[in-house]
């Protein structure tokens, strides 16, 4: 009796001991990029900055990977996001400069045969959501549930006011001179929406609800929280203002209290991940898209240049990590990466197949930071500004560029271990390795295309 019993039990334990393995099967890491927008390097406190508190950012950092040397593809905003996007160098497929708003023109913005982060993850059953800014066109087209993503919150263009009561718009067609699409109204999806809050909570709001969302659903996800602070314009709310009382610099303490409150919707994204148990297995990176700029009152340190420059002011950017489920924390990474290498990174996690005809110019962060592989990264790394006609290339420590063509000493090289300020010119006295990475350079540049769609504004399609 008592083996006939055990012949039926048996394969109920197995049953179940495997429906328990299934369950414990690490799956698919989550993955959550938040990122700021003109926000300089030395202004969050995990690079050191003392006058603008970021606890949550900072926990990013301490509970992963900060990385000293976390590249952009670009000094400005469009064509550096896009790089991002699809996990390639944007001018492989034109975009060279940010897209014009002109919501009739089918070619301004990312280029559909492009696939976004998205379209690739949606190949994995991810479910994906950008909140936030978008800038990749504004024709339908372009539109992010095109794109891959299956949720949307934030506006189209490059930039928006902060104030619900200045969003007065309801549409892109009611736009009359130029920077007036920074008055439309938040879309949903494809549905405007009435605000009656700080758009950077606002923002918050939208991904802790996605977040909570998936949690019930189970579902793996991608989220992409792209926070327009601190750009210009400079405004904040007197709940974040009221916490600098000792800035007295009126555009610094502004600009202090819109990265504050982008440190508390952080820190409120981090929450939701813990709240639902799954913390441990999404990757959460945070980063802006390209340096400080001229107007905001942003801080990039010892980093010579801003905004629009290749000087390393332009394009080095805060970077941090976090994934508790494969990453040792409290690493400090000090070789060179690419926000390309999101892309590479979380595609390596689910064994995604990418074209041949487009393949990632990123790579899979996970072995260097695990301390499997010691070696660089990238050989090199690269950057071109079409319409200016400038130009860098990274190898090891040693960059050449030349920011402004019009130098007759132009391109020059400098040793970022030597002086990470960019002021002493090498060249002459390494004319061979300048030579040598120029014609790196220009082998890369001649896989590249030209721009294939017209500048911001550049056809002041408002006034027709």
């Amino acid at each position: 009796m008592f083996k006939h019993l055990l012949l039926l039990v048996l394969p109920l334990i197995a049953v179940a001991c495997n429906m328990q393995a299934d369950k414990n099967t690490p799956k698919q890491p989550n993955l959550v990029v938040i990122m700021t927008d003109d926000m300089g390097y030395a202004d969050v406190g995990f690079n050191g900055c003392t006058d603008i508190p970021t606890p949550n950012i900072d926990k990013i950092a301490d509970q992963g990977v900060r990385f000293t040397q976390g590249y952009v593809t670009f000094p400005v905003c469009g064509p550096s996001r896009a790089g991002f996007l699809t996990g390639r160098y944007q001018d492989r497929f034109g975009f060279t400069t940010n897209p014009s708003i002109d919501p009739d023109n089918p070619i301004s913005g990312l280029p559909v045969k492009e696939e976004t982060m998205a379209q690739v993850l949606r190949k994995a059953n991810y479910q994906s959501a950008i909140i936030g800014k978008w800038h990749m066109g504004t024709h339908p087209n372009f539109h992010p549930l095109e794109r891959g993503f299956d949720y949307f919150y934030g506006f189209l263009s490059g930039g928006h006011n902060y104030y619900h009561d200045e969003l007065y718009l309801n549409d892109l067609s009611e736009v009359t001179k130029r920077w007036e699409w920074y008055r439309t109204k938040i879309i949903e999806n494809r549905e405007k929406v009435e605000t009656d809050d700080y758009l950077t909570d606002e923002l918050s709001d939208a991904a802790v609800r996605f977040i909570n969302k998936k949690v019930e659903k189970d579902d793996h996800f991608m989220l992409f929280l792209a926070y327009n602070a601190p750009h210009t314009p400079l405004q904040a709310t007197k709940k974040y203002l009221s916490r600098f009382p000792d800035i007295a610099d009126k555009k610094r303490k502004t600009y202090a209290a819109m990265v504050s409150a982008v440190d508390d919707g952080v820190g409120r994204v981090l929450k939701a991940l813990q709240d639902g148990a799954i913390d441990k297995n999404t990757i959460v990176v945070f980063l802006s898209d390209n340096g400080g700029a001229h107007n905001n009152a942003s801080d990039n340190g010892a980093l010579r240049g801003l905004k629009g420059d290749l000087f390393e002011g332009g394009i080095r950017v805060p970077f941090a990590m976090r994934w508790p489920a494969r990453l040792p924390a409290g690493q400090t990474y000090k070789k060179a990466i690419s926000s390309m290498d999101i892309m590479a990174t979380i595609v390596a996690q689910s064994n995604i197949e990418i074209s041949a005809e487009r393949p990632l110019d990123g790579v899979d962060l996970t072995p260097y930071l695990t301390g499997e592989n010691d070696e660089d990264p990238h050989d090199y790394l690269f950057w071109r500004k079409w319409e200016q006609n400038a130009m860098a290339i990274r190898q090891g420590m040693n960059k050449l560029v030349a920011n402004d063509n019009q130098n007759e000493n132009a391109p020059e090289l400098y040793n970022l271990a030597m002086e990470v300020n960019e002021q002493r010119d090498l060249k002459a006295e390494k004319e061979e390795l300048s030579q040598q990475l120029l014609e790196e350079w220009q082998n890369w540049n001649a896989q590249l295309n030209d721009r294939v769609f017209p500048t911001l504004g550049g056809d002041e399609w408002w006034k027709e």
